[in-house]
């Protein structure tokens, strides 16, 4: 339990810091928030849980598919809010584009042979 809690903690404390970098600097926010910490730290605790090479390959290959489908609302969000769409409505419209086009992945990943 104790483990759980310091990764979670770690994880908002990271947010916090690129929320924070992000009033002064945007765009060094972004680059931080761009680097993928998460997957890194993810690995990094899969990988002291359960020390398998072939887990680990499926994973890390599994996490660049899924990559994908989430940069389009990095490009539609900004769209949106270029052209009056409120915020909020442009944050909900890009993750929804982004579940959608994870389902997307889900359907074609066994078709194209997709590790995931």
């Amino acid at each position: 339990m104790w483990t759980f809690a310091a990764k979670a903690l770690l994880a908002g404390v990271m947010i916090a810091a690129i929320a924070e970098l992000g009033r002064r600097l945007p765009t060094v926010a972004a680059l931080v928030a761009s680097l993928p910490l998460v997957s890194v730290l993810g690995m990094m605790f899969l990988w002291h849980a359960q020390p398998d090479a072939e887990n680990m390959a499926r994973h890390s290959a599994a996490t660049f598919w899924y990559v994908l489908p989430s940069l389009p609302m990095f490009l539609v969000i900004p769209f949106l809010l270029r052209h009056a769409v409120p915020f909020w409505l442009a944050l909900a419209l890009g993750c929804v584009l982004t579940v959608a086009l994870y389902g997307l992945m889900r359907l074609a990943a066994p078709r194209l042979g997709l590790p995931i």
